[in-house]
């Protein structure tokens, strides 16, 4: 029998956040990044965002449950001490309670991850407290809602207009009262997202919403800047994209002038 991992950090650590330390949360979908963000951060999101990220997908639609497992077990690999976090994909958890469970057990079952991330949108709070029933714990999402981007007709902010409001409003409440253990805030206005902060009883963790969240999180290659372009809310914290372009530069000048590899970089028979 395998031995259980007592040092990370459990649903019942962030819970206690709330209003306290902020918590920090960044997205992973590959084993050494995860290695590299597990000592720094409080969860490790999966998010479905490695469509777009990762496979060049336009949105986050065409994501798959098996792009989820693939990921998620790899970001299982690479940490020790975060709370991994998975989202359920696009069309997995909308069509009934039953095949939403079902989802979420085959993900927390072939990845090991500790809970499941849902966009919480009008409805899906039923879908929460079913899983949380049966000992799944879920984090909601909700404001700007990728999933929804057919919906809204593309990825646009809310709360700044007055009739947007009270549907977030009832979004964040419907979350809290049907069990999730953290509700992600996207694309909010931050008073609105003050506001819900305020009155749900589990933490919020703002992502284009409000520094007064109870936490963070940014999508790891925005915020190392490994794309031209990065949303308004992103701070940058490096510039991969060009320390990998000028070192992929490098590389190809010196395999075209015969200086890669030297004698150093090379196998030398050797005599019995």
């Amino acid at each position: 029998m395998s031995e259980i991992n007592t040092s990370r950090l459990t649903v019942t650590d962030i819970i206690k956040r709330k209003g306290n330390e902020k918590i920090v949360m960044l997205t992973a979908y590959t084993t050494p990044t995860a290695h590299l963000l597990d000592p720094h951060v409080d969860i490790l999101l999966v998010g479905d965002s490695v469509g777009m990220v990762l496979h060049g997908l336009p949105n986050t639609l065409a994501v798959t449950l098996e792009m989820m497992v693939l990921h998620g077990r790899a970001v299982m690999r690479g940490s020790s001490q975060a709370l991994v976090v998975v989202d359920m994909p696009f069309g997995t958890y909308e069509g009934s309670l039953v095949s939403a469970h079902r989802a979420a057990v085959r993900l927390m079952q072939e990845t090991g991850c500790h809970a499941v991330k849902v966009e919480a949108g009008r409805g899906i709070a039923k879908t929460i407290r079913f899983l949380t029933e049966r000992g799944i714990p879920v984090m909601g999402h909700i404001g700007l809602r990728p999933q929804a981007v057919n919906v809204e007709g593309g990825f646009k902010t809310k709360g700044r207009l007055e009739r947007e409001r009270d549907t977030v409003l009832e979004e964040a409440r419907a979350a809290d009262e049907a069990g999730a253990f953290a509700i992600v805030i996207e694309g909010v206005s931050a008073d609105l997202a003050d506001q819900i902060t305020k009155e749900v009883n589990v933490p919020t963790i703002g992502i284009g919403a409000s520094p007064n969240c109870d936490g963070q999180v940014l999508v790891i290659d925005d915020m190392l800047g490994l794309f031209e372009w990065t949303p308004k809310f992103v701070r940058r914290y490096a510039n991969l994209r060009e320390t990998i372009s000028r070192a992929a530069e490098t590389y190809a000048k010196d395999v075209r002038s015969g200086r890669f590899p030297d004698g150093a970089e090379v196998y030398n028979f050797k005599a019995k």
